[in-house]
């Protein structure tokens, strides 16, 4: 099989929630589901992504398990517990090396910006990495957990994402890229790069954009089925 044929292939099958009950995606959209009945707001379903997505480092079942230790403390209101402004502040670990006080910092960083403004959604990656997340500015960074989290937020397909931003084009989203993905990507002949830098990232989604045209990041599926699954089987 081709790699175009088996991108497309691997995508068909593994965009399906089936393969992400039990995935960091899981917590967002357990509020995106309660916002038809108005037991849950964007604020909450945005929060719950942004700390899902800043946990998701090791394994799914550790990042899930870490993201459900933060949504109890939060009382599973996540706006409510941001703008009290009293949160966990604590030099001990929720998950792995990402402690309670850099929780709480997060937290505080939401608090200013829900003041401001009704949702991040225009925010861009950079931003969010500065203005939420506390990093230093770096417009060359492959921001991985950031771009997953826009793509659970953008894209619309009504499978595993949510697609609760409606002012974002999913044809701009960027793969999010880790070395699983990248590894991936290298065997499958689709980037010239020696490391998962941005400029893989970039070359990577243009390849994509090729194989999935307007929707680029619907291959960040077939690239994780592709490490994860036995790969000599497709070649």
């Amino acid at each position: 099989m081709d790699k175009i044929s088996l991108l497309r292939s691997l995508a068909d099958k593994y965009n399906d929630l089936e393969y992400f009950r039990e995935d960091p995606i899981s917590l967002p959209r357990h509020f995106a589901e309660l916002l038809p009945e108005g037991k849950a707001t964007l604020k909450d379903v945005e929060i719950a992504a942004i700390v899902s997505a800043h946990l998701a480092w090791g394994r799914r079942s550790m990042i899930v398990r870490d993201s459900l230790r933060a949504m109890d403390e939060m009382n599973w209101r996540p706006y409510d517990y941001i703008m009290a402004g009293k949160y966990r502040n604590e030099n001990c670990s929720l998950h792995r090396t990402v402690k309670w006080c850099e929780f709480a910092a997060i937290c505080s960083r939401l608090k200013d910006i829900y003041s401001e403004m009704d949702s991040i959604e225009m925010l861009s990656p950079d931003e969010i990495r500065v203005r939420i997340y506390g990093q230093k500015s770096d417009p060359g960074a492959t921001n991985k957990k950031i771009h997953m989290l826009r793509r659970w937020m953008v894209r619309d397909d009504g499978k595993v994402d949510l697609g609760l931003w409606k002012n974002i084009g999913k044809e701009n989203l960027i793969i999010p890229l880790d070395v699983h993905v990248f590894t991936s990507a290298k065997r499958l002949g689709i980037t010239s790069r020696n490391s998962p830098d941005y400029k893989a990232a970039l070359e990577i989604t243009e390849f994509l954009r090729k194989v999935f045209p307007g929707d680029p990041t619907l291959g960040d599926y077939a690239l994780f089925a592709y490490a994860v699954s036995d790969k000599e089987s497709f070649l």
